[in-house]
Formats: structure tokens, sequence, C-alpha cells
């Protein structure tokens, strides 16, 4: 069956505005016990003020948020309230828009809980951040890894014994984190979670990569709302034509990345070049002098000035 590709902003958006399928696919990934979901304020371009790149170049390196508010159940029956935070890039170059993105979210003033103390007292406690990024760059050092956890060790830091307790202060300020290494996907397919992620695939792609093919049996049957919703993506109108533009986005940035590497290219042969002339004239200079030239001739033969000679003759 044919499904729209989810590396693309609008179809993924697509996906997850749907509130059953995002309830499907975040239990899947971040292996929670999700019992309700809420879609918060999205925000999908970086602010161009912040960039001296061309606009539509800053649009094409946009990364493609998503905040949720997820109430939980932990493994204790206790339920809990999380901020689970979706960032998707194509790149793996843009780690300081990430970090400042979450800065906000830790900024927020919404995302809080009411903590009560001991002495009945209550204050305020932020509430818990999951980020998940999704990159559509292979990541050196782990390219065969498609699934990286990242978990908190909490530990006496003179016995480095572990300690599992937990307390919201901690909570707060410390946070786990998920990424999908969307390169490293191909032909992973060692668990249900790597089936499902495997409609990021990019060699399920057709040849204008706006359509996937895939078997639906391939999928355990909990994640076949997530294909059928993918499936519906590629009727409307809507999304094929912004997958479009995301596309023309992609192959300007590209000129644009070509034509940085070729002037930096150029400007660091200009400079090998400029080094080299400038070490040939100093051998040339301490050669003359060493024959006894005197330093007026050096000068002159070289076109230079005398008080240039004695920096180069030491």
């Amino acid at each position: 069956m044919e499904i729209a590709n989810p590396i693309y902003d609008v179809v993924f958006k697509y996906l997850m505005e749907d509130a059953r399928v995002a309830k499907i696919f975040l239990s899947a990934v971040t292996g929670l016990d999700i019992l309700s979901l809420e879609m918060l304020p999205q925000e999908l371009s970086v602010d161009a003020n912040d960039d001296k790149r061309p606009k539509a170049t800053v649009l094409s390196l946009s990364i493609y948020r998503l905040d949720f508010s997820a109430k939980i159940r932990e493994a204790d029956g206790q339920e809990s309230v999380i901020i689970i935070e979706i960032q998707k890039s194509k790149f793996t170059n843009e780690s300081m828009r990430f970090r400042k993105y979450l800065g906000k979210q830790y900024m927020n003033g919404n995302f809080f809980q009411w903590v009560r103390k001991d002495n009945g007292r209550s204050y305020k406690s932020g509430l818990p951040i999951l980020p998940i990024y999704i990159l559509g760059e292979r990541i050196r050092g782990f390219e065969e890894v498609p699934i990286i956890n990242i978990d908190l060790a909490i530990s006496d830091r003179y016995s480095g014994q572990p300690i599992y307790g937990r307390h919201h202060f901690i909570d707060a300020l410390f946070h786990k984190g998920i990424i999908i290494n969307v390169p490293a996907l191909s032909q992973a397919r060692r668990n249900e979670l790597e089936q499902l992620l495997s409609i990021f695939d990019q060699a399920n792609r057709q040849e204008n990569h706006h359509i996937m093919n895939v078997k639906e049996t391939d999928f355990p049957e909990r994640f076949r709302p997530i294909i059928r919703r993918l499936q519906a993506a590629v009727q409307e109108s809507e999304v094929r034509d912004i997958m479009t533009v995301e596309d023309d986005f992609l192959a300007e940035l590209n000129e644009y990345e070509s034509r940085l590497a070729e002037a930096d290219q150029q400007k660091e042969e200009a400079v090998r070049k400029q080094e080299e002339a400038v070490r040939k004239q100093e051998e040339a200079v301490r050669l003359l002098l060493r024959l006894g030239v005197p330093r007026e001739e050096v000068a002159a033969q070289l076109g230079l000035s005398l008080e240039d000679l004695p920096e180069l003759d030491g």
C-alpha cells in the first residue's frame, strides 16, 4: 500500500494531529503508559531575525516542533503529568537551536505542578520534560543504532551506589531523552518499535520521495491506525502541495550549502597560496643576505621596503 512519507514535516504534522494515532505513536516510542494526551501550541519555524541566511534557507533549516501534555501511569500505579517535546530536523548540526527551544520550554510558566510539602504547604515545581529528536542525518559514532535512549543515572557520589528514589526537584531539572536516528532504521526490524519506525525508512520511498510503499501486514495490529492515517494523507492535495514546497526549500538549501563550501575552499586555497608566497619570499631574503647582497639591493630586487627586511631576517 502507498503511504505519505512522514519524513516531511507536513505529513508528520498530519499524522500527529489525530489524537488516537498520536497516543499510539508516543506510547510506543516512549514506552510509557499514556492515559491521555493533549497537543500544545506548535512552533514550526525559527526566528529569521536570529539568522542572516536568506529567508528561504532559514525556512528550510527550521526545526519542526510538537509538544504534548501527557498524563501517564507510573509503574507504582500513580498518575503524573509530563511534557513530551518532539523536535524533528533533517540535520544533526542544529543542536544550538534544539537547546534554545528546550530552554524556552523550561522557562514556560505554564509547565508546572503543585507539590505539597510535609508541613501542608504547596509550591510550584516544573513538569518533567521528555524530548524526542527525530533526525534525518546519520549520527557519527551511532551509525547502526536506530533508537538512542538517554537515561538518568542517579547515584551516591561517595559510594557510587545507584539511587532509585525520585523527587520533584530532580524530575523538574534533569531529563531523559530519545533520539530516532532515521538513517539507521534501514532493515532494522528487531522488535515492534523498530517495525513501527520503519515508516521513516527512506529505502521504501518511491521515485518522487513523497510516497512510500509498505505492507500493512508488516506492522503489528495495534500500529495499523498509524499506517492508515499515512495512507489517508496521500489523498490530501494540500499535504501533497506542501511536500513539493519542502522539496524546493531543501533544493535551495543544498545549493546554498554547496556555494558556501566552494567559497570556503577557495578562501582556504587563497590563504595557502599567500602563505606559500610569503615563505618563498622569506627564503629568498635570507639567501641573498647570507650571500652578502646589500639590504638595499635585496629590497629592490624583491620589491620590499627596508623596514621589512629585519623582520624577515630575524
